[in-house]
């Protein structure tokens, strides 16, 4: 009976003993099992914490689930395979709220089928490698700018070609020809007034001795017209360099604002997208879709907000995040609409309390297959906001491309990016001279 309790002592002694043999072996259980997620993990090429930031609050976006802005390009054939674009180190996150960002995609965004491409608004394409797109490299490929410029080719200018063919003589019949091909060019009334009263002048001071001297004479005059003094974008003036594009409803706005961010990408400048475009779901959708492709980040808003507010956050967030460039989308508008005009100087207001000398850009995007009313529509924005710049969208599915000429004259505006094409490369930086080159190689 004495020996009782020193047996008691034994067993609890075995027992305790057991619990932290149990234990021991749990904790190398779970050690082995953490190894072999984290082999597993590494193995397939991910991080466990990059993983773990992106937890979107809402289902993840279908391509197919968008509605697009009207197509940009229609009809043009699908490009090549797509190809991924450069993967970029995601933005910190701030202390202060925000709107609801998209993050950065950490993986290369899988390809969308060629069948649902169109439905998404982003034009069957990926952004173009950073080798051809170098910032310093002059492009001149003029068979591809000539193709885009086709259907204007093919018009006016093919017509004054059959006017100048030939050695004619200049008479008053040649004039009258050459004034109604102008007249009817969707140049505007004015610019072509202006080039016919040089030529006649030109003929009164025998200047121009013949219909090829004539011909040469309005390609010399386009290309100064086109020009219109404008100098390169200076990306050092500020950071964020805030750029707010603008238009009518159907101008391709959301399109020409993500294959200006994959441009930019490519150029190896980081990019923040703003979805100005409260009023329209889809162009949210459509822009979020643009980010993941660019691996850009998205600053929304909720559906129906004040514009003026998300833009606000946008360029706080880029600037805190030293973001080279904020692209702001804004909701397209009628410019016979006072009081839309009216939203737009309240955006510009905004952004200069975000960031003094905001927005440092504004493009006006414009469809080229308006023709002559493209021109008034330009006149009527330019008059409510600083309009520094122009892109002029669609010109490879329409004959009106010499709208350019007219809005480039009366406006004086520069132009920095026409549309001649569906691919992210078919959004070109203008020049005037390979413009005019391209556009009159086989005219004559």
């Amino acid at each position: 009976m004495e020996g009782a309790p020193e047996t008691d002592k034994l067993v609890a002694a075995a027992i305790a003993l057991a619990f932290v043999a149990v234990a021991l072996l749990l904790i190398y259980v779970i050690r082995r099992a953490r190894k072999a997620r984290r082999r597993e993990i590494e193995g397939a090429g991910g991080d466990d914490r990059a993983v773990r930031q992106v937890k979107p609050k809402r289902p993840a976006l279908r391509p197919e689930d968008v509605i697009p802005e009207p197509p940009e390009e229609a009809g043009a054939p699908a490009s090549g395979p797509a190809r991924q674009p450069a993967r970029s180190e995601p933005l910190p996150e701030l202390t202060p709220p925000v709107p609801e960002v998209m993050p950065p995609v950490p993986a290369a965004v899988p390809a969308t089928p060629p069948d649902k491409m169109d439905k998404v608004g982003v034009d069957r394409i990926e952004p173009a490698a950073p080798a051809t797109l170098a910032p310093s490299k002059r492009t001149r490929d003029l068979s591809a700018l000539a193709a885009g410029l086709g259907p204007t080719r093919a018009g006016w200018v093919s017509r004054l070609g059959q006017i100048f063919s030939g050695a004619r003589a200049i008479d008053p019949v040649l004039v009258e020809e050459i004034e109604r091909v102008l007249l009817t060019a969707d140049i505007g009334v004015r610019t072509s007034q202006k080039l016919l009263e040089e030529i006649r002048s030109s003929l009164s001071r025998r200047a121009l001795a013949d219909a090829g001297a004539i011909w040469e004479h309005l390609r010399h005059r386009s290309i100064e017209v086109l020009r219109s003094g404008a100098l390169p974008i200076d990306f050092s003036k500020a950071k964020p360099l805030v750029l707010l594009t603008i238009g009518v409803n159907g101008s391709g706005k959301t399109t020409t604002v993500g294959k200006l961010a994959a441009k930019f990408r490519a150029e190896g400048r980081s990019v923040l997208l703003v979805a100005g475009d409260t009023f329209r779901a889809a162009a949210t959708e459509q822009l979020e879709v643009w980010g993941q492709r660019v691996s850009a980040p998205v600053v929304r808003g909720k559906e129906g907000s004040d514009p003026s507010s998300v833009i606000f956050d946008g360029i706080k967030r880029a600037a805190a995040e030293g973001v080279d460039v904020v692209i702001a989308d804004t909701a397209g508008r009628l410019h016979t609409k006072t009081n839309l005009m009216d939203e737009l100087q309240k955006i510009r207001r905004v952004a200069a309390k975000a960031l003094p000398g905001a927005p440092h850009e504004t493009w006006l995007v414009i469809d080229s297959t308006n023709g002559q009313n493209a021109i008034a529509q330009a006149q009527i924005f330019t008059r409510a906001m600083s309009v520094t710049g122009i892109v002029l969208t669609k010109l490879d599915g329409t004959a009106k491309g010499g709208v350019i000429l007219g809005i480039a004259d009366e406006l004086g505006i520069p132009v920095r990016y026409i549309g001649v094409g569906e691919r992210v490369e078919d959004l070109r930086e203008f020049d005037a001279e390979d413009f005019v080159e391209a556009l009159f190689e086989r005219a004559n």
